[in-house]
C-alpha cells in the first residue's frame, strides 16, 4: 500500500459548528465514497483538526487523490445541513508553509516616496499577500504565501536600489540591522594583518523553518569553503548573508542554497503540536514522548516551544508523527 501522505488529501471550507464533529466526519466520508464525486473507499476521515473548518481524508488508494482532485468543485449536500457547502480539496504536502509573517521597514524611502503611495503600490504589486497598519517609525506588517513576500522583498530592494548613493550612506547608520532592505557589495572588509581584500556579499531571502530543516539536514548547502554564510532570524523569515573573496563564489552558493530551498518548499509541510500540559511536570513527559518519536521519524525536524511544538518534514512523515503523537498523549 502507498504511504499514507500520498493518499491524503486535505479539504478546506468544512462548515464547523453546524452539526456534531462525528456527523460532519460521517457526511465528508459520504461525499468522498461517491463516484459522482470521483471518490473511492475512504480509509478514515481526521475532523476536527487544529485548524478550524480543515478536515484530513485518506483514501484505501492513491488513485483516488489524483481523481478527486480533478473534479471542478466538490459541493458538501446533506440534508441535514441548511444548504450546499463548497469544498477546496488540495494535495496534503501542499499545506506546507502557506503563510509567513514579516515586519519590513520602509524608513529608508521616507524622505523620497510618500509612504503610504508606497505601500498601496506594494498591494497592487502582491495580491496575494495581506499588509497590516503602516505605524509611525516606518515599520509595516505583511502576511501570506511565502514565494509572495520574497518576491515583494526583491520588488523594495530594487526600489532601495534607486535611490540616490548619498541618501543610502547618510541613513545606514540608522537602519536596524535585522530590517534594512539593501545590501551593499563590498560592506564587509576582511580586518586581519593579512588580508584586507574587500568581500563580496549575496543576500537571499527563507522561509525560517526551510532554513532551519536545511542546516539541520542538509548542512552542506550552508558550509563551504570558499564563502562564509550567516542566516539572521526575523520571525517567520530568515535573511541568509554569503560573503566570499569573488562574485561567483558567492553567486554558486546563492544558487545552490536557492535550488535546496524551492525542492524542500515542494516536499515539506508543517504542523502545530500544542500542549495539553502546561506544568513541568507534563512538559517534561511530552519531550520524552517526542524523543521517542523522533527515532521513528528520523527526517522529522521538531522545533519545541513552551507551549507547542512545531514539526517539519514530508508529508507522510509528519502524518505519521502527529497520528502517533496523538495515540500516545493521554
Amino acid at each position: 500500500m502507498a504511504a499514507r501522505g500520498t493518499r491524503t488529501v486535505v479539504i478546506a471550507g468544512v462548515p464547523a459548528g453546524l452539526l456534531e464533529d462525528e456527523l460532519l466526519a460521517d457526511i465528508l466520508t459520504i461525499h468522498f465514497q461517491r463516484s459522482r464525486n470521483n471518490g473511492g473507499d475512504v480509509e478514515q476521515v481526521t475532523y476536527p483538526t487544529r485548524k478550524a473548518g480543515v478536515a484530513y481524508v485518506t483514501f484505501e488508494d492513491a488513485g483516488v487523490v489524483e481523481r478527486v482532485l480533478k473534479k471542478d468543485q466538490h459541493l458538501l449536500q446533506d440534508k441535514r445541513l441548511p444548504g450546499p457547502f463548497p469544498l477546496t480539496v488540495t494535495r496534503y504536502c501542499h499545506q506546507a508553509f502557506l503563510r509567513v509573517t514579516s515586519t519590513l521597514s520602509m524608513a529608508v524611502f521616507r524622505d523620497h516616496l510618500v509612504l503610504e503611495d508606497l505601500v498601496e503600490e506594494m498591494k497592487q504589486q502582491s495580491p496575494a499577500l495581506s499588509f497590516g497598519p503602516l505605524q509611525r517609525d516606518g515599520h509595516i506588517a505583511v502576511q501570506g504565501p511565502f514565494p509572495a513576500l520574497r518576491e515583494l522583498r526583491d520588488f523594495l530592494l530594487l526600489k532601495a536600489k534607486s535611490l540616490p548613493e548619498e541618501d543610502k550612506r547618510e541613513r545606514k547608520p540608522h537602519q536596524r540591522p535585522r530590517r534594512k532592505l539593501q545590501e551593499h557589495r563590498g560592506a564587509a572588509e576582511m580586518r586581519n594583518s593579512t588580508r584586507n581584500a574587500q568581500r563580496e556579499k549575496q543576500v537571499l531571502v527563507l522561509d525560517t523553518d526551510i532554513y532551519h530543516y536545511m542546516k539541520h539536514f542538509h548542512a552542506k548547502a550552508l558550509q563551504r569553503n570558499d564563502a562564509v554564510i550567516s542566516g539572521v532570524t526575523d520571525g517567520d523569515i530568515t535573511t541568509v548573508c554569503i560573503e566570499s573573496a569573488a562574485d561567483a563564489q558567492g553567486l554558486k552558493a546563492k544558487k545552490m542554497i536557492e535550488n535546496y530551498s524551492v525542492e524542500l518548499q515542494k516536499i515539506l509541510r508543517k504542523e502545530r503540536i500544542c500542549f495539553k500540559e502546561p506544568t513541568r511536570a507534563g512538559r517534561q513527559r511530552l519531550r520524552q514522548l517526542c524523543e521517542r518519536l523522533k527515532a521513528h521519524y528520523p527526517r522529522v525536524l521538531v522545533i519545541p516551544y513552551d507551549t507547542h511544538l512545531d514539526v517539519v518534514g514530508t508529508s507522510a512523515d509528519v502524518l505519521g508523527f502527529t497520528e502517533c503523537w496523538k495515540r500516545n498523549e493521554i
